[in-house]
C-alpha cells in the first residue's frame, strides 16, 4: 500500500522501507519557488494587464467622444438657445420645445465630462457623490427623453390634424406643456429617491443608481414607453406624408422629412439601447447571497461596459441639435440671418453666407408647409 508524504504536492511519492534521496529535499525549495513564479505571478500579471487594457480602451473612447461628439453637442445646443432667443418674436411652438430640449441636452452634455474622466467608475465609491450625480443625471435624462417624446406627438398632431389643432396648439399650451414635462422629470426622480432613501439610510455604500426598483423605473419610463410612443408617432407621420403624395410622388422636401424621421428614431434607439440592455441584464440576474452592498453594483463589476454605454447615452444629447434643428429649415434660416447680423465685415459676411449655402442649400419649394415649424 502506497503512502504519500507531506511532500506530495511536489509529485514525490515514498514507499515503506525506502529512503528519500537528498536531491529531492534540495530541489523542494526550487520547486516551491518555481510553483510560486509559474502559478501566482502570471495570474496577477494577467489581471493587471486586463485592467490596463480596459483603462486604455476607455481612455481612447473618451478621447473620441471629447474630440468629436462633445463639441457638436455643446456648441450645437448653445447655438439653438442663442439663435432662438435672439429671434424670440418669431419663435414658433416647436422652437419653444427646441429651447427646452437644448437646455436639458446641454446640461447632460456638460455632465458627460464627469463620466469621460470617470474611467474606473470611481465616484460610485462615494455614496454622497454617487447619489447627487445620479439624481442630477436622471432629472435631465428624463426631461430630454420626455421632450423628445412630446415633440413626436406634437409633430403628428400638427401635420395630421392641422385644421383642427389651432385651438389646442398655442404658445400658452406649449409653455404649460414644457412646465409639466420638467415637473414630471423632477417627480420621476425625487419621488423614488425619497422612498428608497428611507430604506437605505443606514447603508454606508448606498447609491441611488444601484437600487433595483429605480433601475426598473428607468428602463420602463425612460426607454421602453418613450421609444414606443416615438416610434408610433413618427410612423403615423411617415404614413401621412406618403399618403398625401402617393399620386404625384414624394417631393424633395418630403423625402428629407422622411429621412429626418428615420434618423430621429434610429439615433434615439441606438444611443439609449445599450444603456438599458446593460441595466436590464443586471436586473435579471439574482444578487449573490451574502455579498456586501458595495460589491453588488454592476458598474463595479463591469466598469468598461458601464463607461461605454454611458457615453453612448450621452451621444444622443450631442446628436439631437443636428437632427432636430440643423436639419430643419426654420432654424437654418434663423442661423443664416443671425450670422449675417453678427458679421459686420462684408467679406466675412459673404464668406459665411457662401459656406452656409454650400453646406445647407436653400429650399426651392416655398409653397410647401415648412416641416421644421409645422411638424
Amino acid at each position: 500500500m502506497a503512502l504519500t508524504s507531506p511532500t506530495h504536492g511536489f509529485g514525490v511519492e515514498m514507499r515503506p522501507g525506502t529512503v528519500q534521496p537528498a536531491t529531492y529535499n534540495s530541489a523542494a525549495p526550487a520547486l516551491n519557488l518555481s510553483h510560486a513564479l509559474l502559478g501566482t505571478t502570471p495570474l496577477n500579471q494577467t489581471a493587471e494587464l486586463s485592467e490596463h487594457q480596459q483603462y486604455v480602451i476607455g481612455l481612447f473612447l473618451s478621447c473620441l467622444y471629447t474630440i468629436f461628439l462633445f463639441p457638436i453637442g455643446f456648441v450645437g445646443n448653445i447655438l439653438i438657445l442663442v439663435v432662438n432667443i435672439s429671434f424670440r418674436e418669431k419663435m414658433t411652438i416647436p422652437d419653444l420645445y427646441f429651447i427646452n430640449l437644448a437646455v436639458a441636452d446641454l446640461i447632460l452634455v456638460a455632465d458627460s465630462l464627469i463620466e469621460v474622466f470617470n474611467l474606473d467608475e470611481q465616484y460610485y465609491d462615494i455614496a454622497v457623490l454617487c447619489t447627487f450625480m445620479s439624481l442630477f443625471l436622471q432629472i435631465n435624462m428624463y426631461s430630454s427623453v420626455f421632450f423628445l417624446t412630446w415633440m413626436s406627438c406634437d409633430r403628428y398632431i400638427a401635420l395630421a390634424r392641422a385644421m383642427r389643432c389651432s385651438l389646442f396648439r398655442t404658445k400658452h399650451q406649449a409653455r404649460l406643456s414644457c412646465g409639466l414635462i420638467w415637473l414630471a422629470s423632477v417627480s420621476a426622480t425625487l419621488v423614488p429617491f425619497s422612498a428608497v432613501h428611507l430604506q437605505h439610510t443606514e447603508e454606508a455604500c448606498f447609491c441611488f443608481a444601484d437600487v433595483r426598483e429605480v433601475q426598473w423605473l428607468e428602463v420602463t419610463l425612460g426607454f421602453i414607453i418613450p421609444f414606443a410612443i416615438i416610434g408610433l408617432c413618427y410612423s403615423l407621420v411617415a404614413r401621412v406624408l406618403v399618403t398625401a403624395h402617393k399620386h404625384r410622388g414624394l417631393r424633395p422636401r418630403r423625402q428629407r422629412a422622411l429621412r429626418m424621421i428615420l434618423a430621429v428614431v434610429l439615433v434615439f434607439f441606438i444611443c439609449w439601447l445599450p444603456e438599458n440592455v446593460f441595466i436590464s441584464v443586471h436586473l435579471l440576474q439574482h444578487a449573490q447571497p451574502g455579498a456586501a452592498p458595495c460589491e453588488q453594483s454592476f458598474r463595479h463589476a463591469y466598469p468598461l461596459t458601464g463607461h461605454i454605454v454611458n457615453l453612448a447615452a450621452f451621444s444622443n444629447s450631442c446628436l439631437n441639435p443636428l437632427i432636430y434643428s440643423f436639419l430643419g429649415e426654420t432654424f437654418r434660416d434663423k442661423l443664416r440671418l443671425y450670422i449675417e447680423q453678427k458679421t459686420n465685415l462684408p467679406a466675412l459676411n459673404r464668406f459665411c453666407h457662401a459656406a452656409l449655402k454650400a453646406v445647407i442649400p436653400d429650399s426651392t419649394e416655398q409653397s410647401d408647409v415648412k416641416f421644421g415649424s409645422a411638424v
